[in-house]
């Protein structure tokens, strides 16, 4: 067997292994993935991990393709979870040139004061506002807040365009 090869250290083993196993476990990785750069570069750290736990497998617990598999899924996953709570950078915005002759009240006459979007929002039910904060304030997707609430996905939706029209509304001069 291929993984009680590697086990003890046998590199012609991962080879041959790396040779049979590779194109199924690439799919995988692709598939879930969905960048083949990505996938290419989780492969290689399934296959490290498969060479250094390779003494882990036991036969009586299942097939060897099913627990590299298995290796490969949590990869996969771990790389999904590392990319989506990873910051983005966003680029510094330019400075604004502001004149002399132009007031403090023209300057701000386009944004709200912080005392009316607190009313505003204090207009919204309980599942608006929570929901707009999970959005807005916590960067989570639809889906995320979904199973955060545990609502359906359409009540979710709706509940954040109908929070959304209502801010727009309370808003607007």
């Amino acid at each position: 067997m291929l993984l009680a090869r590697c086990a003890a250290a046998d590199a012609s083993a991962l080879e041959r292994l790396y040779e049979l196993a590779s194109p199924l476990l690439f799919a995988c990785l692709t598939r879930m993935l969905r960048r083949r750069a990505l996938a290419e570069e989780a492969l290689q750290d399934v296959f490290v991990s498969i060479w250094q736990r390779a003494g882990q497998f036991e036969t009586a617990r299942g097939r060897p393709m099913a627990w590299m598999m298995s290796i490969a899924r949590y990869r996969a996953i771990d790389l999904l979870r590392h990319e989506r709570s990873a910051p983005i950078l966003v680029p510094d915005l330019p400075e604004r040139a502001e004149s002399a002759d132009e007031s403090k009240e023209e300057s701000a006459s386009w944004m709200p004061t912080a005392g009316l979007l607190e009313r505003c929002l204090a207009l919204l039910n309980d599942q608006q506002r929570s929901c707009l904060e999970l959005a807005y304030v916590g960067g989570n997707s639809h889906e995320d807040i979904s199973r955060l609430t545990g609502n359906p996905l359409g009540t979710v939706k709706s509940w954040i365009r109908r929070g959304l029209q209502s801010l727009r509304k309370c808003l607007e001069p």
